[in-house]
C-alpha cells in the first residue's frame, strides 16, 4: 500500500441526506483542500487553523465556482484517526455536491480510498492494533446492544492488553532458554522450569477462557441460529413471518410450499436471532422437495435452538416416526415444542397432546401464529433458551473466527510446552514451542502479519472507513 499518497472518500452512507462527510488523509491533505476552501474569516487558511476546530467557508471547484458552503474539521498528525494529517469536509447531503467535491479533490491529486484504507493506515501508523482495527468493522455492523458493547470493548483494547502482556512474559523465558544453548556443555538452566510451568498453566487457562467465549461472541455478532421444523402445513412459514413482522415466506395450504431454507434475523430484547424456516418433513417422491427436506436436517444440526412446530388439529399417524427422526437431531440442543393453532382445539385435546409428549423435557408452548396468540411468550422462551451472559464494559469476548483459530493454535503450542517440561526435554525444543505460541498470539494483534492477511481483513470494510 502506498501510504505516501493522499486519499479521499465519502465517509457517510451512499445517497441523499441532510449532511455528508468527505474525509481526506495524507501528507498533502491540508494543501489539497486549501486550494479550494475559502474561509469566511478573511486572510486565514487551513495551515493557520488550530487542530480539532471546525471552520465555516465555501468549497470551490477549479473554475472558482462555489460548490457548497461547508465546515472543515482539522486533525494534525500524529493526533488523528489515521495518524496522518486529516481534513473532514461536512457538506450538504446532495449526491451531486458530494461527487463534485470528491471529483475536485481527485483532479487535484488525491487518490480515491480503497475499502478500509483509512483504518489500515491507522493500523500501519500504530494508532491501533489489528484486533482493534477489526473491531471497528464490527462496531459499524453492530445491530444489537450486546454486539455493540462487545465490539466497543475490543476496539478499546480489551483483548490486546492481555495478549501483549503474555507475549512479553513468554519472550523473557524464550530469551533465557535460548541463552542456555550457549552454555550447553556446562549443563546450566537459566529459565526456572517451575516458574515456566506456572506461566504455561496461566496462559493455557487464559487461552481456554478466551476460546470458550467464542461461542457466545459468535452468537452475539452473527445471531443465534434458530431452526423452525415440523411437518408440512403446520404453520412454520406463518410463524416466521410473525416473528420477523413481515411477509418473508410464502404461506399456502398446499403441502410442500417451502422447498428450501429461508433465513432472516430479528432483534429480541437486545439479542439477535437468525430464524431459519425449513422445508416441511414428510414422505414425498418430488425430487426437489426431497432435497429441501434433507437440507432441513442439516439446518437442525447447525442450529442452536430448535422450534419444533406441531399442528394441534392434525396429530398425524407419522408423528411417531417424525418424533424419532427429530429426537436424534436435537440431543444437546435447546428446543421448544410449539403446539400451533391452539384456538382450534379443546382442553381435552390439549391434554392428549401433553400426554403424548410428556417424556420430552424441553420447553413447550401453545399458540396461534395466525392470530398472534402467545407470540410474546414465545419470544420470552427464546431469550431464556439463548442463555447469553450480558457483556459488561471491560469484558473480553472473542467473536472473530481468525482470532479463534489463532488461539486454538497457541493453545496446542503451550500444551506442548507443558508436556516438554514434564518430560524434561532440552531448552531448544522448549524455545521452539514457546516461540510458536508467541507467533499465534501475535497474529491476533497484528504484531505478526503479512500483506495477504491485511488485504483480506481490510477489503471487507466499507469505503470511507
Amino acid at each position: 500500500m502506498n501510504t505516501a499518497s493522499t486519499i479521499c472518500a465519502i465517509s457517510t452512507p451512499p445517497g441523499t441526506g441532510g449532511i455528508a462527510v468527505i474525509r481526506v488523509s495524507g501528507q498533502n491533505a491540508f494543501s489539497c483542500v486549501n486550494k479550494f476552501f475559502v474561509p469566511r474569516k478573511k486572510d486565514t487558511d487551513i495551515f493557520q487553523q488550530s487542530p480539532y476546530t471546525l471552520n465555516l467557508g465555501s468549497f470551490m471547484n477549479a473554475r472558482k465556482e462555489t460548490i457548497d458552503d461547508v465546515l472543515i474539521g482539522i486533525f494534525r498528525a500524529p493526533h488523528s484517526y489515521t495518524g496522518e494529517d486529516v481534513v473532514e469536509i461536512s457538506c450538504h447531503g446532495s449526491v451531486y455536491i458530494q461527487q463534485q467535491i470528491l471529483q475536485t479533490l481527485i483532479d487535484a491529486g488525491c487518490s480515491l480510498a480503497k475499502p478500509g484504507e483509512f483504518t489500515q493506515r491507522a493500523f500501519l501508523n500504530k494508532k491501533m492494533d489489528l484486533s482493534q482495527a477489526e473491531a471497528v468493522a464490527d462496531l459499524i455492523a453492530a445491530d444489537s446492544a450486546a454486539s455493540h458493547r462487545m465490539a466497543l470493548n475490543q476496539m478499546r483494547g480489551g483483548i490486546s492488553e492481555e495478549l501483549k502482556n503474555l507475549r512479553t512474559r513468554l519472550l523473557d523465558f524464550v530469551s533465557l532458554t535460548e541463552l542456555e544453548l550457549d552454555f550447553s556443555e556446562e549443563d546450566v538452566e537459566f529459565a526456572d522450569r517451575s516458574q515456566l510451568m506456572a506461566l504455561a498453566n496461566e496462559i493455557e487457562e487464559l487461552i481456554l477462557k478466551l476460546s470458550n467465549s467464542f461461542k457466545v461472541g459468535n452468537a452475539l455478532k452473527n445471531g443465534i441460529p434458530v431452526a423452525i421444523v415440523g411437518e408440512t402445513n403446520v404453520g412454520k412459514s406463518t410463524l416466521l413471518n410473525v416473528l420477523l413482522n413481515e411477509d418473508k415466506a410464502i404461506v399456502s395450504d398446499i403441502h410442500g410450499t417451502t422447498r428450501d431454507a429461508i433465513e432472516d434475523s430479528v432483534n429480541i430484547d437486545g439479542i439477535t436471532f437468525r430464524f431459519i424456516d425449513t422445508a416441511g418433513i414428510r414422505e414425498t417422491k418430488d425430487e426437489i422437495e426431497t432435497l429441501g427436506i434433507a437440507r432441513t436436517y442439516q439446518k437442525i444440526e447447525q442450529a442452536s435452538i430448535i422450534l419444533w412446530l406441531i399442528d394441534c388439529t392434525q396429530l398425524s399417524e407419522r408423528i411417531e416416526t417424525l418424533t424419532e427422526k427429530i429426537a436424534k437431531k436435537i440431543q444437546d440442543k435447546k428446543f421448544i415444542l410449539i403446539f400451533n393453532k391452539i384456538d382450534k382445539i379443546t382442553d381435552e385435546e390439549r391434554e392428549v397432546l401433553n400426554q403424548f409428549f410428556e417424556h420430552y423435557s424441553g420447553e413447550r408452548i401453545y399458540l396461534s401464529a395466525k392470530k398472534r396468540i402467545n407470540i410474546h411468550q414465545l419470544q420470552k422462551l427464546l431469550v431464556k433458551a439463548a442463555q447469553l451472559p450480558e457483556v459488561q464494559p471491560g469484558d473480553v469476548v472473542v467473536s472473530n473466527v481468525r482470532h479463534y483459530e489463532a488461539l486454538q493454535n497457541a493453545l496446542k503450542a503451550i500444551q506442548r510446552v507443558k508436556e516438554g517440561i514434564q518430560n524434561e526435554i532440552s531448552g531448544d525444543f522448549l524455545s521452539q514451542d514457546l516461540r510458536e505460541c508467541m507467533f499465534f498470539l501475535g497474529e491476533i494483534t497484528g504484531e505478526i502479519s503479512n500483506d495477504e492477511i491485511l488485504g483480506n481483513i481490510f477489503s471487507k470494510f466499507c469505503i470511507g472507513k
